[in-house]
């Protein structure tokens, strides 16, 4: 009986695989509706992200496996979003292709959906298990190609409900202390409503590889909120005391992961007037609440975010203008990672629009690679410069999430070799030249 028992298990298995690599080849399948009978039992998908090493950092440095890790990455907010629907789940399948065959090895994407169309969180604490399930294949597709994520958890903007949605949330239950949107940081109500979805995303069983999220090396970071503001109160108080209190409930949850406020890095009135100088635009006098030092000085932060968009922030200005102002600023940043900081920095988002007025291609090639090459030369001598995420990346046919910034690589081939440039000089800063075209064979042969 044993051995019969043995022999039936193993055909069982045997056709869970070759469901499993229809699945992460596709994206079309569902495991659970196709294995409706079989309990996870710990197999491959679990056994080999569980293998992996977490991504640490050590000073002003991330390490991974032992070697400083520095990182080429991209943005595709919508993956969780357009894994939902079995029809749209190859467009992320091929993100992850496409991303892979050029070097990039992190995404940062968003782990909320607050009360809009293919909503994660319904209301204060309700889940829909569909859309949760699609952020599971997110993140287990993620680990099948050898990326890791950058979870951002919740948004200034509107978009996907954002701030917003958790105010009017409260205002409709009677319990909310103004409409103010920027009530999100200080009303006792939001912020409950804030820790229940934190604690139930960071402690959610992923189906697919029966780990719990705050276990899964896949995940490399979290992202308290995309570019958090709070423009009621320019002291920079009401934010930092959010940013406080969520990063240490964060920590209480989850000790393995890394975390990162989300900062666009306005400097602050604890800054000098020097760094206050280099803020753009608009910028300058009106920080919106931020504060980069003092909000990246946090404890529970383990790195600094930065985001830099010169045609947003510096309207009418030249190409040369974009680019001396772009160049300062990231160096500034870097700096402060290097010295006050003594933590990484990371550039999060970076782009330049082609809707903006005389836009060229080769713009963009210019401006990117002076991104590219900052993080490069601090990487070089070990500094701060953690890495630059392109703002952002889409797949084929995806004309409805374009927003300006969306780059199809197979439609860029210049963009494609500069993106190609930049894992294999930083994948050298690593493992050495030789060492970077083993790894990375088909990008950097």
């Amino acid at each position: 009986m044993a051995v019969g028992n043995g022999l039936i298990l193993y055909h069982i298995l045997g056709l869970a695989s070759c469901i499993a690599l229809v699945y992460f080849s596709l994206g079309e399948v569902d495991l659970r509706d196709a294995l409706p009978s079989l309990p996870f039992s710990g197999g491959a998908s679990r056994a080999a992200a569980a293998s992996l090493p977490f991504v640490e950092r050590r000073g002003k440095r991330l390490f991974l496996d032992g070697r400083p890790f520095y990182i080429n990455g991209w943005n595709s907010y919508w993956l969780m979003d357009l894994a939902v629907e079995p029809n749209t789940r190859p467009r992320v399948s091929s993100m992850f292709r496409t991303a892979v065959s050029m070097g990039l090895t992190v995404c940062r994407t968003w782990a909320f959906n607050d009360g809009s169309y293919n909503a994660l969180q319904l209301s204060p604490g309700h889940f829909d298990e569909r859309v949760f399930k699609a952020l599971d294949r997110v993140v287990a597709e993620a680990s099948e190609h050898g990326v890791r994520l950058i979870l951002s958890l919740a948004n200034n903007l509107d978009a996907y409900g954002g701030k917003r949605q958790y105010v009017r949330w409260a205002w409709e239950e009677g319990v909310g202390l103004t409409a103010s949107n920027d009530s999100f940081f200080f009303d006792p109500a939001i912020r409950d409503y804030f820790k229940v979805y934190l604690k139930t995303l960071l402690t959610r069983k992923n189906h697919l590889t029966g780990l719990e999220y705050r276990d899964d090396p896949t995940i490399l970071a979290w992202e308290l909120m995309n570019e958090p503001r709070c423009t009621s109160d320019p002291s920079g108080d009401t934010l930092q005391r959010w940013m406080e209190e969520m990063s240490a409930y964060v920590k209480s949850i989850d000790k393995k992961h890394l975390l990162t406020v989300g900062t666009e890095g306005f400097y602050g009135p604890t800054s000098s007037q020097e760094k206050l100088n280099i803020n753009p635009g608009e910028w300058f006098p009106n920080n919106y609440g931020a504060d980069f030092i003092r909000n990246s000085k946090i404890q529970d932060i383990d790195f600094a975010s930065v985001h830099v968009y010169p045609d947003n922030w510096l309207q009418h200005a030249s190409l040369d203008e974009k680019l001396k102002f772009m160049t300062r600023w990231i160096t500034a940043h870097v700096e402060d990672g290097d010295g006050e900081l003594e933590k990484p920095v990371l550039v999060t988002e970076f782009g330049l629009s082609h809707q903006v007025e005389g836009f060229e291609d080769a713009h963009r090639d210019v401006l990117y690679r002076a991104v590219y090459d900052i993080v490069h030369g601090s990487a070089g001598r070990g500094g701060a410069a953690g890495g630059a995420l392109v703002w952002q990346l889409a797949a084929e046919g995806m004309e409805e999430y374009h927003d300006g910034f969306s780059i199809v690589p197979s439609e860029r081939p210049s963009m494609m070799r500069l993106i190609k440039e930049q894992s294999c000089r930083l994948a050298a800063v690593r493992y050495g030249e030789e060492g970077a075209r083993k790894v990375l064979k088909t990008v950097c042969a």
